[in-house]
């Protein structure tokens, strides 16, 4: 069941809280370079949980540390990512798909 501390708005909103108490923008933290650098650790964090078989709950923290990373660069970049992430899903849903080195791939294919 979905709560309304469970919905996007409130996510952003707590993304938002913690960058102003940690006063991220005026300290470098809405860098654009800085903030690609944090997004590059934590991939490889996931990437390490998978790669190393750590438990799902490891997983699990790393992804949300990669999803808050995400929505606050969004945040920093004035990005409505709601919207973005609609405008994708709508590209996404009308691609054809291939089966490619025996797995799924969507993708424009271009030539």
């Amino acid at each position: 069941m979905i709560t309304d501390s469970d919905s996007y708005e409130s996510m952003l909103q707590a993304v938002r809280a913690f960058h102003e108490k940690h006063r991220f923008r005026e300290n470098g933290g809405e860098e654009m370079t800085y903030r690609i650098a944090l997004m590059s650790e934590e991939l490889g964090e996931v990437s390490a949980c998978v790669t190393k078989g750590k438990p799902k709950d490891d997983l699990s923290e790393e992804l949300a540390d990669l999803f808050i990373l995400v929505v606050g660069t969004a945040l920093a970049q004035d990005i409505d990512l709601r919207a973005a992430f609609w405008d994708k899903m709508d590209k996404l849903q009308k691609r054809k798909s291939r089966i490619i080195d025996g797995r799924i791939r969507v993708s424009e294919f271009r030539r």
